[in-house]
């Protein structure tokens, strides 16, 4: 008897690993720590840091483009649904008010930055999985400085977007790297997708 099944017309199986309900656990699991994540507030100069970037590139280099995609998916649906997901919600405002915001440029960046990330940083060593990380958050940056240009005067764009962030995000990147390290391959190998 075999164990695959395969449900009628959609192409996916059920497999000893993974089903789909334990892809939507991980999808919402994963939006849970992006969101836990987006409000911690680590305090630093001049801002305080968020581990928000930790969490994405973590599931990105983690789990694949594919999943880390959808899973990011989940987390600005949750956002443009009204939950105070995202960093300074619900203070600075909630839903697609909030996204059209000053940040809203970096969450696109973010979402983009999940299949490059996740795609360069599959089946690569710890030094791989880091410069895929240092390409998504270029990413990042090139979706969420132009944005942050309706905002605020444009010879104030690096000094406001740029400058504050960029010591925690590579501190945020360095973690994951460092932490990859104590990860064992195969486990990459069952998660990426």
């Amino acid at each position: 008897m075999s164990q695959t099944l395969a449900f009628s017309g959609t192409g996916v199986k059920k497999s000893g690993f993974r089903t789909i309900a334990q892809t939507v656990a991980l999808i919402v699991a994963g939006a849970a720590l992006i969101t836990l994540c987006a409000k911690l507030r680590v305090p630093s100069w001049p801002v305080p840091m968020t581990l928000h970037t930790l969490a994405v590139m973590a599931i990105a280099v983690t789990a694949g483009p594919r999943l880390a995609t959808a899973t990011f998916l989940a987390y600005l649906a949750a956002g443009a649904a009204g939950l105070p997901v995202f960093s300074g919600t619900p203070e600075r405002g909630i839903g697609l008010a909030y996204m059209a915001g000053p940040t809203g440029g970096y969450l696109i960046g973010y979402l983009a930055a999940n299949p490059v990330t996740g795609a360069l940083a599959r089946g690569r060593g710890a030094g791989g999985k880091t410069l895929a990380m240092l390409a998504g958050l270029g990413v990042i940056y090139a979706a969420g400085l132009p944005w942050l240009a309706f905002f605020v005067p444009v010879d104030r764009i690096v000094a406001l977007g740029f400058m504050p962030f960029i010591l925690g995000d590579l501190i945020n990147i360095a973690m994951v790297a460092l932490g990859v390290c104590f990860i064992p391959a195969r486990f990459f190998e069952k998660t990426g997708r």
